[in-house]
């Protein structure tokens, strides 16, 4: 569903990517797992197209993606919650939801109409959400802002899902409702690649992981491997 292959970029003269190469298999939940400054992030800007590889090829669904705009790349299937959620605050938490939906929508009526049982799914998922359908989204709580994010990308109706650090600056009981919605969203099938600062957390709920280092994969296996590595243990489990 998604192929990463030898992706190198970086921003200016500074290459932060220098051969990342990972797979996520339809339906699965890839973690993507490393220290602060090995390329997590880069590389996620780099699949959903904030950032133009200076080289390899990112593959979608069996297209070539790379280097073209953001917008296409989500309208060909890709939806991105990224780091720091980057909801749009003076907007309200539907009129952020439907912003997801763009891509689908009509363009000038009935759109709302369209999209109900597409809220009505992310209302499901995120009670909170619908208690809030009017309230500016900078007036949410963290934990409330990083549920928006989550619904915003699944109003675009993803064929894959690009998590980067939803557990980011939250309180431990909101990190782990964060990772039970991400558990239901794996039950689902939706096809996910999750990057996480928390590593045990990300194992615990991934089908295959990566460990980055240096802007390359390192170490990668399932989850039970990587429990075992003494390498990662040393690193990030310990």
């Amino acid at each position: 569903m998604l192929v990463v292959d030898d992706l190198h970029g970086g921003y200016g003269a500074s290459e932060v990517l220098t051969g990342t190469t990972l797979t996520v298999k339809k339906g699965t939940l890839v973690a993507l797992i490393g220290a602060n400054g090995a390329g997590k992030t880069t590389t996620m800007r780099a699949i959903s197209g904030g950032l133009k590889p200076s080289h390899g090829k990112v593959i979608l669904d069996g297209q070539e993606v790379q280097g073209l705009d953001a917008s296409r790349i989500a309208r060909l299937g890709l939806a991105h919650a990224p780091e720091g959620r980057k909801v749009f605050g003076p907007l309200s938490v539907e009129d952020n939801l439907l912003l997801g939906a763009y891509g689908w929508l009509p363009r000038f009526f009935g759109f709302h109409a369209k999209a109900k049982e597409d809220l009505e799914r992310v209302y499901d998922l995120f009670p909170k959400l619908r208690d809030r359908t009017k309230q500016a989204s900078g007036t949410l709580s963290g934990g409330e802002q990083q549920m928006l994010a989550i619904g915003r990308a699944l109003m675009a109706r993803p064929k894959v899902m690009l998590l980067d650090e939803p557990s980011m600056g939250l309180a431990p009981v909101i990190v782990q409702e964060v990772f039970r919605t991400i558990r239901r969203l794996k039950e689902e099938g939706i096809t996910l690649l999750l990057v996480e600062q928390f590593a045990k957390s990300a194992l615990e709920v991934a089908d295959y992981a990566y460990v980055m280092e240096h802007g390359r994969i390192a170490v990668e296996g399932t989850p039970d491997e990587l429990s075992r590595n003494e390498r990662v243990i040393a690193a990030y489990l310990g």
